[in-house]
């Protein structure tokens, strides 16, 4: 007879059978050493009926826990599959959210590298970081320049009132002035990404939870 359950209790058992599975595995010998003169097997110091039995009841529990492992897994990974959810990004099935959600997440390292947004959005930070120290230095640059060319206008004679050498000075800065040339607006486009990245967070985490906890599969 089938076993009918809801994706949240199945998720809490498999992550419970993955613990369990482990812990029996460490626990269990399945071979261990005997003198021939011997009955008891050296490392458990039981005879070798029971280490036999213990052994083999071991194996058959593990085996088992395996199995009821693998169709829960099994039953949860069909079920998202075929289970729709709807988000203002559109509909997509609870597999498709939580691969979604796993790469904006960058919870394993191949999401880290599928998370195009947060590589756009790093590289436009970068970008437009880098040309704002470089601008600032050239701009600098410049300010000192012109400062060096205005004391050596004014220095050979004091007493010119003509303001024109200076008025040529001012026009070098003006041309040689270095400006962020930013079409998109990168840091907008930053702001975008970053709020549309969140609210998506928010609503697959929400849909993910109710579709859990309404879902019903049979193993």
């Amino acid at each position: 007879m089938a076993e009918k359950m809801l994706i949240t209790q199945a998720l809490d058992e498999r992550d419970l059978l993955v613990k369990k599975i482990n812990s029996k595995i460490e626990k269990a010998s399945f071979v261990d050493s005997a003198k021939k003169n011997e009955e008891k097997v050296i490392n458990g110091r039981i005879g070798r009926d029971e280490y036999t039995k213990n052994a083999e009841s071991a194996y058959q529990q593990i085996v088992d826990l395996i199995d009821r492992y693998q169709k829960i897994d099994a039953a949860i990974v069909a079920s998202n599959a075929a289970t729709k959810i709807t988000t203002s990004y559109g509909e997509m099935t609870v597999a498709g959210a939580i691969s979604l959600r796993n790469r904006i997440r960058e919870t394993t390292r191949q999401d880290r590298d599928t998370n195009f947004e947060a590589i756009l959005q790093r590289k436009m930070q970068k970008d437009y970081n880098e040309n704002v120290q470089f601008a600032e230095l050239k701009n600098k640059q410049l300010q000192s320049t012109a400062e060096n060319m205005r004391l050596s206008i004014l220095g050979k004679d004091t007493k010119v009132k003509d303001e024109k050498p200076l008025e040529v000075v001012e026009a070098y800065v003006r041309e040689n002035t270095t400006e962020i040339v930013d079409p998109i607006g990168v840091l907008k486009k930053i702001e975008k990404l970053e709020e549309k990245r969140n609210t998506l967070l928010r609503e697959l985490d929400t849909q993910i939870k109710v579709s859990n906890a309404t879902t019903f599969i049979e193993i």
